[in-house]
């Protein structure tokens, strides 16, 4: 593949199923000194954010788009936001694209070949999927977009590798290959890759995906997700007490964790300045301070779920029983 002229900027896209590591390897990028400046487009499976607040501190343009999968819904966003970046396009060098755990990337990867202004104006450099070495077997066959991220990447960070034996490492990679036989695999911890080998390397090869989908081109494209998979969130601006929350979380990751593909959330604690994080994919959690509390920044805890039939009502419930009773505000404050 050709690398982009001068008048193209170069785009990848980055995908994965839901808790690989995609904002890992997001927030490498913006954070390692490359030299390079990036515009970055973040889609979530939500109405409420979560993605956008959990990049790194940057200098880059960060655009969100909430409430849709970036290969449905607000595929026509996607276009705006890109036309719009090229009236700019002296801010940055190149684009990175986060999509949603369930996006499929084939109608993302069509928008640089059917639309006639982004296609002169940008060229899609690859499609670097991230994979969760502990849980893709037992996802892959019941997750159609999990099939369609790795039968189309160029690029397969193969993370988590910690979590597995070196058996199961190899029956992972097995089955990435029964998918997707000639795309590059590289093994991470934290999606350790160097990454001069996931960023323009000019690897996607449109004779590949013409096999895989030779209808590619067409520009219509009918993508169904699975609809037990849903998502929901909880806000509250009061407070929660931690030593109610704690437990709770854990619990709730272990009772509903089968079906909880994806859990994240940045919390305020009651007597606490800096933000605590918490994700959770299936069974693993883990959580932690991120930062400290911007001065003009509302203080509101917000966590997403997304899952296969989860109760909303059991955990919003729970939810809400870890706050602060409402005097104990009202003393702190008087």
């Amino acid at each position: 593949m050709s690398a982009p002229t001068a008048t193209q900027t170069p785009v990848t896209v980055l995908t994965g199923y839901l808790g690989a590591g995609k904002t890992t390897l997001l927030n490498r990028i913006l954070s390692e000194q490359h030299g390079k400046k990036y515009a970055v487009i973040v889609n979530e499976f939500g109405e409420v954010g979560i993605d956008n607040d959990l990049i790194v501190d940057a200098d880059e343009e960060v655009f969100e788009m909430n409430n849709g999968c970036i290969c449905c819904t607000v595929r026509g966003d996607l276009i705006r936001i890109i036309e719009g970046l090229m009236r700019r396009k002296d801010r940055f060098e190149a684009i990175l694209i986060e999509t949603t755990g369930l996006a499929d990337p084939a109608p993302v990867a069509q928008t640089f070949f059917v639309d006639d202004e982004v296609r002169s104006k940008t060229k899609l450099d690859a499609i670097v999927t991230v994979v969760d070495a502990k849980h893709l077997l037992g996802e892959i066959d019941q997750a159609h977009e999990a099939q369609e991220q790795l039968a189309f990447a160029d690029f397969v960070v193969l993370n988590k590798t910690d979590l597995v034996s070196a058996e199961e490492l190899v029956a992972v990679e097995a089955r990435i290959r029964r998918i997707n036989p000639t795309a590059m695999i590289k093994q991470s911890t934290r999606c350790d890759v160097p990454l001069d080998q996931v960023l323009g390397r000019g690897g996607f090869d449109l004779d590949r995906v013409l096999e895989i989908e030779p209808d590619f081109l067409d520009g219509d494209h009918d993508h169904e997700h699975d609809d037990h998979v849903t998502s929901f969130s909880l806000v509250t601006d009061r407070p929660l007490d931690p030593r109610k929350f704690l437990p709770w979380v854990e619990m709730i990751t272990q009772r509903f964790g089968m079906d909880m593909l994806r859990m994240k959330g940045i919390l305020a604690f009651d007597d606490d300045d800096d933000r605590f994080v918490v994700q959770a994919v299936h069974m693993l959690l883990e959580g932690g301070h991120q930062r400290a509390w911007k001065k003009n920044e509302p203080r509101v805890s917000r966590l997403v779920f997304i899952g296969r039939n989860l109760p909303k009502d059991i955990i919003e419930d729970g939810f809400m029983k870890c706050r602060v009773k409402p005097e104990r505000i009202a003393a702190l404050s008087a």
